[in-house]
């Protein structure tokens, strides 16, 4: 593999939510744990399932799959909160998301990489950044700019500052 190859790779977080496979890029990602002590916070939309403890500080967590949609998500030996960094209102802010399980960090040229369906899935298109292909697998890659839908932002900047208050 030459150097411009390499150069080209992108490394991507896949994991399943629903039996589905998705990707984040790696860079977005800053840990993953198996801590499923999630505490509940009244008041808080249903995909926003509380907050976690990591290193002292209380992390809202999101259960993606009722942000797309999907059943909530049920707490198995394998099921993940991978943590993430988001800008909320112009601030950097840990988020946990959770995942019925994380899978492996896979490498993805661009020419794997097809632009997000314009219908047929029931996630908004503007949350997806790509239909990656490997193999004759397809990977749904997630835009972290647009992971959130507008309401799951403003509900996660209220538990942010519920937390901080």
């Amino acid at each position: 593999m030459s150097v411009s190859e390499l150069s080209e790779l992108n490394q991507y977080l896949t994991f399943t939510l629903n039996e589905e496979l998705f990707a984040i890029d790696i860079a977005w990602v800053k840990e993953i744990l198996d801590d499923k002590n999630i505490t509940a916070i009244p008041m808080l939309p249903e995909c926003i399932r509380g907050v976690i403890n990591v290193r002292g500080k209380a992390v809202p967590v999101v259960d993606l799959r009722l942000s797309f949609n999907m059943t909530r998500t049920e707490m198995t030996v394998n099921t993940c909160v991978i943590i993430c960094e988001l800008e909320l209102d112009a601030e950097t802010t840990a988020v946990g998301f959770l995942a019925d399980s994380v899978q492996e960090v896979v490498e993805l040229r661009p020419d794997q990489i097809d632009p997000p369906p314009r219908m047929g899935t029931r996630i908004d298109a503007r949350r997806i950044k790509g239909m990656g292909k490997r193999d004759s697998q397809f990977i749904i890659i997630l835009d972290m700019e647009q992971i959130l839908s507008d309401q799951d932002v403003g509900s996660l900047q209220t538990a942010v500052d519920e937390l901080a208050a």
